[in-house]
């Protein structure tokens, strides 16, 4: 059984700041993970990427979202095995000073969004209900390949949410919330289901911790970007500004 791993302090949870530190949080449990393969423990690994917020203004997580896309690309995992849910609508609004591209950082000196990514969910279709559905297979018979996440008890995943939450519990879309409980029962569900061999979960949100302060299934390293009533923030506000020529 794999130890749970919980980063205590606040890691800057914006989309700037993340990658100082929570990226190579990533980078070190995932090359740990990746050990497995030649000791014939897993045999494929699959990413699960959610952004639960929409608006201009939560820029950030959106951004966060496409760092973690174009970090587990470049580590070896294909889209046809990452999953992302993103609302997307930051790339052509109308307050967009750079249309069609998200910055991380406000020198812009690398579009994340450019011209090959794949966004499985997009805009409404990030619910608590889809999010459930796809992790425990409980999807329509005519769900494209491409909308599904056909893991098995070979495959590591690696799940990967930022949004704004707080004491157990973590908003998609200001629409509806998905607490610690709901979480913790969806990944039994997919331990029973025989749907995961490892899992590496980050949460990057307020009092990110306590979404995984329930979790009871095995095999499961669990991190987030702030302790209970700790709040995360990003480094790097001036980019919104700077987008928007406001200053």
């Amino acid at each position: 059984m794999l130890p749970w791993f919980s980063q205590g302090a606040i890691s800057p949870g914006g989309a700037f700041g993340f990658l100082s530190s929570s990226i190579c949080t990533v980078l070190f449990v995932l090359t740990c993970l990746s050990l497995t393969v030649s000791a014939g423990g897993h045999t494929n690994n699959w990413a699960v990427l959610v952004g639960t917020s929409r608006f201009w203004f939560n820029y950030r997580h959106l951004a966060n979202v496409l760092s973690m896309y174009r970090t587990v690309k470049r580590l070896g995992i294909p889209d046809s095995q990452i999953i992302m849910m993103l609302s997307d609508d930051v790339a052509c609004n109308p307050r967009n000073a750079f249309p069609g591209t998200v910055y991380n950082n406000a020198d812009r000196a690398l579009d994340l969004y450019g011209d090959n990514i794949e966004v499985d969910y997009r805009g409404y279709e990030v619910t608590v209900e889809n999010f459930i559905r796809l992790l425990t297979d409980r999807v329509a018979p005519d769900t494209p390949r491409s909308k599904r996440l056909l893991t098995d008890d070979r495959s590591n995943i690696f799940i990967y949410m930022t949004g704004h939450g707080g004491n157990e519990f973590l908003k998609f879309q200001d629409a509806e919330e998905i607490s610690a409980f709901d979480l913790a029962d969806a990944f039994e569900q997919m331990w029973e289901k025989k749907r995961y061999h490892e899992m590496l979960f980050m949460i990057d949100t307020c009092q990110a911790n306590t979404m995984y302060s329930k979790f009871y299934s095995p095999n499961i390293i669990a991190t987030g970007s702030s302790e209970i009533n700790q709040s995360s923030y990003s480094v790097c506000y001036q980019i919104l500004a700077v987008a928007s020529r406001i200053v």
